[in-house]
C-alpha cells in the first residue's frame, strides 16, 4: 500500500467545483472568534460540497491571513456571506424552507446518532460560539437541535470538529 500523489486525487478544480451541484445544506457559523476555526470550516465546506457558508456576527471574514492559513485555498471555491444580524438570516432562511438545525446540547436536543434528514429538503446547520454556543434565541428559532454524543470528560468539542462531524453525518444519512 502507498499514498496516493495529489495528482492521483483527481480533485475538482476551483471552476470545476464552483460548476458542480452541491449537497443541500449550509453551515451558519455565529460569532466564531477563532480566525482559525473559519478557515478550518472552509475546508470542510469544500471537501463536504456545503452550498453555502454564513459568516454572521463578529465571525472573521476573507481575506485574513490566518483564515487564508487553515482554507488552503477553500475560500475561492467555497461560497460564502457575511450576515450581521444571524436571527434575520434564520427567520429567512426558515421562510424560504429551509430547516434549521442548531449543533447544540440542549434540553430536548436529538442525539445526532438518531437525527434522520427529511429527503429532498435543504437543511442549515447553525455552530454557534465557542464558548457560549448557539445563541439562545436561535435554539428557540430552530426546527431542530443536534447534540453530537460525547463519552469523555469534556463538555464540547471544536467547532470546526463539530462541522466536520455534522457534515458528514448529514452526508451519509442523504
Amino acid at each position: 500500500m502507498r499514498k496516493l500523489s495529489l495528482s492521483e486525487l483527481n480533485r475538482l478544480s476551483v471552476d470545476e467545483f464552483k460548476d458542480t451541484d452541491k449537497f443541500t445544506y449550509c453551515l451558519i457559523l455565529d460569532d466564531i472568534r477563532s480566525l482559525n476555526n473559519v478557515g478550518s470550516v472552509f475546508r470542510t465546506a469544500d471537501a463536504f460540497r456545503a452550498q453555502k457558508l454564513y459568516l454572521c456576527g463578529i465571525t472573521g471574514q476573507p481575506p485574513h491571513r490566518d483564515i487564508t492559513k487553515t482554507a488552503l485555498g477553500a475560500t475561492e471555491s467555497v461560497v460564502w456571506e457575511h450576515v450581521s444580524d444571524v436571527v434575520n438570516l434564520v427567520k429567512q432562511l426558515k421562510t424560504d424552507g429551509w430547516i434549521i438545525a442548531a449543533v447544540e446540547q440542549a434540553e430536548g436536543s436529538t442525539s445526532l446518532s438518531d437525527f434522520i434528514p427529511e429527503p429532498n429538503k435543504p437543511y442549515a446547520f447553525v455552530l454557534g460560539n465557542e464558548v457560549t454556543g448557539v445563541r439562545d434565541d436561535i435554539v428557540q428559532l430552530a426546527d431542530i437541535v443536534l447534540e453530537i454524543p460525547q463519552f469523555g470528560t469534556k463538555h464540547s468539542l471544536n467547532i470546526a470538529v463539530t462541522a466536520g462531524i455534522v457534515c458528514w453525518d448529514f452526508l451519509q444519512k442523504m
